[in-house]
This record gives structure tokens, C-alpha cells and sequence, in this order.
């Protein structure tokens, strides 16, 4: 059983070196339908891991005031996109005076700007790190921690210390491996004493989030005097069942804050961290179903090209079909035979649509500095996609080769 099974792939591979040109062609056919569903599902699976890893570090009992929502309301066809005031210092202030929800840390925090140049000594950076004014709550709220030293406190903040928290890039690019604690660094001219270094997130669409220098809020407000500066809010719950009411009095306070009426909608943005979460997974399936359409589309193309070729061979074939079926083959050898070839021809298929689709995903991946994940599921289900192809390709062209007449097969020229 298994000499015959062997037989039938040598002639199915040798039948395949005949008509060399065809089969590549069928073959690239159906690899670039399994390339659209490798590549685009690994891709998305890596930026949802990457999205996910960073809005997940926050924790599911937060939540954030800015000024617009994640994804921003718009009206009707035609409408424009609403325009919400910026937050200023004077809200965030108003806001922590006013909100006393128990168990509940409150965050605020600015981007003074994303291109500061920072000195030590001799050394200086190049004009690409982030300065972002905190309080001594930023670091909680949004997950970060500190790798070395000590994170800010109450004193630090109020008493509007120059002490500085670091990426952990400085580490490695100012220091020179040395540890940073209480080496001094200076911003625009004002020096900083660094007291921590931030654990390493790595990098997100390009944006390096280890290179950056978290100082007081009011020492970087000091700093960076530009108007319009925005401002953010974090609000974190110590109690996760607490999270809705918390969330209801922060948007009651905000709405007092602006001076909103009972009628007016919010012209404020107010967004949980699982929501984030589940907007980032809505939008992950969008994409793979967007993958799974392109990829069958194209596979049935390559499905019907793969019996074409094959109802080809049978014709081209017909009288090596009645030598065989003269020398004792039965029609079972003959439509096994053809079955061999198509599901031959679709794996050749699968497997470059597979290397190539990996290598996507890899290569998206690398340029954007994201974790690659090697998509086992979109592989085996390449695999086995291809092979049911392949079956039902190549049942008509083995079924028409197995009902053929020896005799009149024979007489084929």
C-alpha cells in the first residue's frame, strides 16, 4: 500500500516537471492567496499585541479625561468634526480640588515637547527626547515603573524639587552603561537630578518610549511657557466595581468644570482603558476578516486555474490512462494518482503563501519595533484550506480520468 502510495507521488512529481510552467504559475496563484491571509493576520496579530501591551500596563480600573475621545464623533455626511476645547491648567486644578471620590489616585500630566536636546557634562542627546510635566501619581495611573531609584513623591511635587525620572535609554546613550542616580542633567538650562529610571516599553509606531524625562508639573510648566498647552487626566480606582461610579462623578465634575448645561453634550473626551482594549480588538477583526475575504477570493481563483491544469493534464494524458488501465491499473490507481498531483501542487502553494506571508508579518514587524508573534493558526489554517482546495479541484479532472474507455485511450494520438 504504502509502494503504491510512493509510486503515485514519483509520477505525480514527474507529471509536474512536464508542464513546469503551468504549475509555477498555478502555484503562485494560490501562494499569493495564502500569503494575503498569513501576512495580513500576523501583522494585525502583532500590532494588536503591541497595542494591547501598552494600554493593558494601565489596568483595567483606569480611566482618562482629554479632549477628545479615542475615536472622535463626527456629525452627519458632510458635518464637521466637533471641536472641543483644549484642557487647561486651570480645569486639572479645578478637577482635583473639587473631585473626592474615595479610593480613587488622580493623575495629571502635559507634553512640554517631544524635541528636547539634554546635557550631561559634555554630553548632550540629540534634539528627539520627550519632557512630560507629572505628578507624583502619572507613574501608578499609567503603569510605567521605575527600574532603578525611587519614583516621585508628594514632596517632590509640591515643593517643585529639580529632580527628574529617565527613560532607560539615558542608560545606555548618556551614561555610558554608568547608573544615572543622582547624576545631574540639564533641560533648556535647568538642572535635574535624576532619583529613578523607567523600566524599558520599547517603542510604539516609531515613537521611542524609553526616551523621555518625566519631571514636576510645575517645574515643567516653568520650562515650556507656550500657549495652549493640553493637558491630560487619569483617574485610577482602587476598586474595580467602584469604576463606574467613579466615572460618573469625574464626568458630573468635569461638565461643572465647563460650565455645561443638563442640554449640552460633553465637550470633553472620557475614556476607559478597556474600552481602548476592545476598540483595538473590534478594529483587529475588521482586518482579519478583510483578510480572510482577499485570501478566499484568491484561492478560488487559483482553485478553478489548479482544474484547469489538471483537466489539461488528463486530456494531454489520455492514452498513457489506457496503457496504464491495459496493464492492470484500476480506476481507483487512476483517480488517486491525479488526486496526488492537485494536492502536491496546492501544498507547494501553501508553503510559499506561508513564507512569504511570515515574512510580512516579520518584516511589518521590524519596522515598526513590534513583537512578532508566528501565527500558528493562520498557518494550519493555510494548510488545510489548500488541501480541501486541492480536493475539490482536482475530484472532476481525477473522476473524468478514471471513467475513461482503455480502448478508445489507446487509440488517442
Amino acid at each position: 500500500m504504502f509502494s503504491l502510495f510512493r509510486e503515485n507521488v514519483r509520477i505525480a512529481l514527474d507529471s509536474i516537471r512536464t508542464q513546469l510552467l503551468r504549475t509555477i504559475l498555478t502555484i503562485i496563484i494560490m501562494g499569493i492567496g495564502i500569503w494575503a491571509l498569513v501576512g495580513i493576520l500576523s501583522a494585525v496579530k502583532a500590532l494588536e499585541n503591541n497595542i494591547a501591551g501598552n494600554f493593558a500596563s494601565m489596568g483595567a480600573n483606569t480611566f482618562s479625561i482629554q479632549q477628545y475621545e479615542f475615536s472622535m464623533n463626527r456629525g452627519g455626511r458632510g458635518g464637521r468634526t466637533k471641536q472641543n476645547p483644549i484642557i487647561k491648567y486651570d480645569n486639572i486644578r479645578e478637577f482635583k480640588d473639587l473631585y473626592e471620590f474615595p479610593y480613587t489616585s488622580t493623575s495629571v500630566s502635559f507634553l512640554g515637547t517631544r524635541t528636547a536636546e539634554v546635557r550631561y557634562e559634555s554630553e548632550k542627546t540629540d534634539p528627539e527626547v520627550q519632557v512630560y510635566g507629572v505628578n507624583e501619581n502619572y507613574l501608578d495611573n499609567t503603569g510605567v515603573k521605575v527600574d532603578l531609584g525611587r519614583n516621585f513623591n508628594v514632596f517632590d511635587i509640591e515643593n517643585n524639587n529639580n529632580v527628574c525620572l529617565v527613560g532607560s535609554d539615558f542608560q545606555n546613550n548618556l551614561f555610558e552603561n554608568e547608573s544615572p542616580i543622582d547624576k545631574v542633567i540639564s533641560i533648556r538650562g535647568v538642572k535635574f537630578k535624576i532619583i529613578g529610571v523607567l523600566e524599558s516599553k520599547g517603542s510604539t509606531f516609531g515613537n521611542n518610549q524609553d526616551l523621555k524625562v518625566l519631571i514636576p508639573i510645575q517645574n515643567a510648566r516653568g520650562i515650556y511657557t507656550q500657549p495652549n498647552i493640553n493637558y491630560s487626566i487619569s483617574i485610577k480606582v482602587d476598586n474595580k466595581e467602584m469604576m463606574q461610579a467613579a466615572q460618573d462623578q469625574a464626568t458630573v465634575t468635569f461638565r461643572n468644570i465647563r460650565g455645561l448645561s443638563p442640554v449640552e453634550k460633553n465637550n470633553f473626551g472620557i475614556t476607559r482603558s478597556d474600552d481602548l482594549l476592545n476598540q483595538v480588538s473590534q478594529i483587529g477583526g475588521y482586518l482579519s476578516a478583510a483578510a480572510w475575504i482577499i485570501s478566499i477570493i484568491t484561492i478560488l481563483g487559483s482553485s478553478i486555474a489548479l482544474m484547469n491544469i489538471m483537466l489539461v493534464s488528463v486530456t494531454e494524458r489520455t492514452r498513457e490512462i489506457g496503457v496504464r488501465k491495459a496493464l492492470g491499473a484500476k480506476n481507483g490507481t487512476i483517480s488517486t494518482q491525479f488526486f496526488i498531483e492537485t494536492i502536491v501542487i496546492g501544498q507547494f502553494g501553501s508553503i510559499l503563501g506561508i513564507i512569504l506571508g511570515v515574512a510580512t508579518g516579520y518584516a511589518f514587524a521590524r519596522i515598526f519595533d513590534f513583537e512578532f508573534t508566528l501565527p500558528i493558526t493562520a498557518m494550519i489554517s493555510a494548510t488545510i484550506i489548500t488541501f480541501v482546495v486541492a480536493v475539490i479541484a482536482g475530484s472532476y479532472p481525477a473522476s473524468k480520468a478514471a471513467k475513461l474507455d482503455p480502448i478508445e485511450s489507446l487509440r488517442h494520438e
